[in-house]
């Protein structure tokens, strides 16, 4: 039997609105099938309750099948699914995904892969940079202290490490890690910003996001984390990806110049 598809927007209405937990942890997979229950697991372990909304882009090694397991046979009150045809990028997946938290009213909206290059253990550090200390984002950086990367082939750290160093270079914008992808983000964050107005899908994807939250006047906080290269699975990074970064950069230096964005004291406390 087929699965039926049905559209982000009918899937926001007809979830369960009931919930125990203030956060929610958007996980982006496409073909994790050796990584999608452990890391479900790993997060559900922890001591403070984290909800998780996992956006499947089609997975044809049946991940998606592996998460409506979970959901019916466990997790159904804390464990969430969107499914969507293909492969339509990381970005529009965390939008998708941060519209869904918005809509069911999560205070704290957290990116982060499926692959366990993000520790489970270093989300309550997150949260607590936001909910305790009062920051708007708080990022997982692997640059804040050195360089907190394992098992990565050298051409990569150093890729990725001059990347950071380009960014800040080209656009004055003072956070370390300016392509990482482990997250967490206050609502009023993601209400301000116009996200149907992000452009880019892959790395620059989460350089935009850093750089519009800076624009908008929040507060941003570096958490030093150790990322580690996926042991299962393959990896989703390709050249073009890392080419949209680097291009797009030069793109985010011109809107800063002369684009308005919202600020924060305009439409939160």
């Amino acid at each position: 039997m087929g699965v039926e598809k049905i559209t982000d927007e009918e899937q926001l209405s007809n979830v369960d609105k009931t919930k125990t937990s203030d956060s929610i942890v958007i996980i982006p997979t496409y073909n994790e099938k050796e990584n999608a229950e452990k890391i479900i697991r790993a997060v559900f372990a922890l001591e403070k309750c984290f909800h998780i909304l996992i956006i499947d882009d089609g997975s044809p090694d049946g991940t998606a099948t592996i998460v409506k397991r979970l959901m019916q046979d466990e997790f159904s009150d804390r464990l969430f699914l969107i499914e969507r045809e293909g492969k339509l990028g990381l970005g529009t997946a965390y939008i998708t995904g941060f519209k869904w938290g918005l809509a069911q009213g999560y205070e704290y909206i957290f990116e982060m892969d499926a692959d366990f290059s993000h520790a489970p253990a270093d989300l309550p550090r997150l949260y607590s940079a936001c909910a305790d200390e009062g920051y708007d984002l708080a990022i997982g950086s692997r640059y804040i202290s050195g360089v907190n990367v394992v098992n990565w082939p050298m051409g990569r750290v150093l890729m990725s490490y001059f990347a950071s160093k380009y960014v800040r270079f080209v656009t004055g914008f003072k956070v370390h890690d300016t392509t990482a992808g482990f997250k967490c983000y206050r609502r009023r964050v993601l209400e301000t910003i116009d996200l149907d107005a992000i452009r880019f899908k892959g790395y620059a994807f989460q350089i935009e996001m850093k750089f519009t939250t800076y624009k908008c006047g929040f507060r941003i906080k570096e958490v030093p984390v150790v990322f580690v290269n996926r042991v299962e699975g393959t990896s989703k990074m390709s050249g073009g990806i890392f080419s949209e970064a680097l291009f797009g950069v030069i793109k985010l230096r011109l809107d800063g110049w002369f684009k308005k964005y919202p600020k924060a004291n305009e439409n939160n406390n």
